[in-house]
């Protein structure tokens, strides 16, 4: 928990060097990437909106998810995450996005999305940048961990833009 709102921390701080704001889309986690940054005190400064989309329904009618991504690659896939952080870029016009899908467990996996797996993408402006994991342990374990890494890629992508502003 401690480190989870070090890296809270450090993110508004860069956040607010650029002047921008964050929002988060959730799936698998339910809430804790947003419930991580507020806990930092004056996130409001830099926190714009969480979306917590834990069905498919939701991701469609809140992030504009296309529907046939459901049918043809899952809810756990690089398509719908990148999808869903668009959509919540495009719902809050926060210029810094992280979303997340997975599969926390116990139960849900298969041969092809064990427990664990879990997608990730960022929207940076434009970009969007996506990457999956296999996190392993519990179900609170792939959740916490999932957070940590949602966290520390935005800190990476603000880091960049940071650089990129000489």
């Amino acid at each position: 928990m401690k480190e989870i709102t070090q890296l809270a921390a450090e993110l508004g701080r860069r956040l607010q060097v650029l002047n921008a704001h964050v929002t988060a889309a959730e799936s698998c986690t339910g809430g804790g990437i947003c419930e991580a940054i507020t806990r930092i005190p004056g996130s409001s400064a830099w926190f714009e909106a969480g979306y917590v989309t834990y069905s498919n329904r939701q991701k469609i009618e809140q992030l504009n998810v296309p529907a046939q991504l459901f049918a043809t690659v899952g809810a756990v896939s690089r398509e719908v995450v990148e999808a869903m952080v668009r959509g919540a870029q495009e719902k809050s016009r926060a210029y810094f996005a992280v979303a997340v899908s997975g599969v926390a467990g116990p139960d849900g996996g298969s041969p092809s999305k064990p427990v664990g797996t879990v997608w990730l993408a960022w929207g940076v402006g434009e970009r969007v940048f996506s990457e999956v994991q296999h996190f392993p342990g519990n179900r609170d374990e792939v959740r916490r961990q999932t957070v940590k890494a949602a966290l520390e890629g935005l800190l990476r992508h603000a880091a960049g833009e940071i650089s990129n502003q000489g």
